[in-house]
């Protein structure tokens, strides 16, 4: 085994115990403040900061750990992220965004937010309200139930807008009105339905 997934199992283990009494309370009362309490503990780890994997939570502050996506994942995300900073300007383009739900932090592969958003959230570790615009970029092992449930839970924080870019590079739209697939974005509908 690789040294960084024998740090990555022995690091694992010790998950369960970064938060204690009474913060480990505060995922029964008040699911942001314990992912938030949680998520600063693991952002400031230089363990875990050393670790080449993606790190998410559950809603019991356990660790979800996988391995970096593929070479064609980042090429969709970084031409997503090109296309919302060119076509909307005025707001904030983020990759990998941390947003405290209530099944633990889910990390957006690419984001856009409005100012007056970024203004309120941007300076701290973990989003405690969906960016207005949310972007999943499937990978091999994402199953259809995880993106069903993060774009749930994407809408669920406040989300106006999911989007889905599959393998192909084929974007599927959805707005927090419905959760039928649009043809086309209601914010941006210039954005084309395919990427690279």
């Amino acid at each position: 085994m690789p040294v960084a997934g024998a740090a990555a199992l022995a690091y694992s283990a010790t998950v369960s115990t970064v938060l204690e009494y009474p913060e480990t309370e505060l995922a029964e009362t008040d699911y942001h403040a314990f992912n938030l309490a949680l998520w600063d503990r693991l952002v400031d780890d230089p363990v875990l900061a050393a670790l080449d994997f993606r790190v998410e939570t559950d809603r019991h502050g356990q660790m979800i750990m996988s391995p970096p996506p593929a070479p064609s994942h980042g090429h969709r995300q970084s031409e997503i992220a090109y296309l919302l900073r060119s076509l909307l300007p005025q707001g904030r383009v983020i990759t990998e965004c941390a947003l405290s739900t209530r099944l633990g932090v889910k990390v957006i592969d690419v984001a856009w937010c409005s100012a007056d958003v970024w203004d309120r959230l941007g300076g701290r570790s973990c989003f405690r309200e969906a960016p207005e615009i949310c972007i999943e970029v499937v990978s091999p092992r994402n199953t259809r139930s995880e993106l069903d449930e993060k774009r749930a839970l994407y809408f669920e924080e406040g989300a106006a807008e999911v989007w889905i870019c599959d393998r192909d590079g084929v974007i599927r739209f959805f707005h927090a009105d419905g959760m039928e697939t649009c043809e086309r974005s209601a914010r941006l509908p210039d954005f084309p339905g395919r990427v690279g």
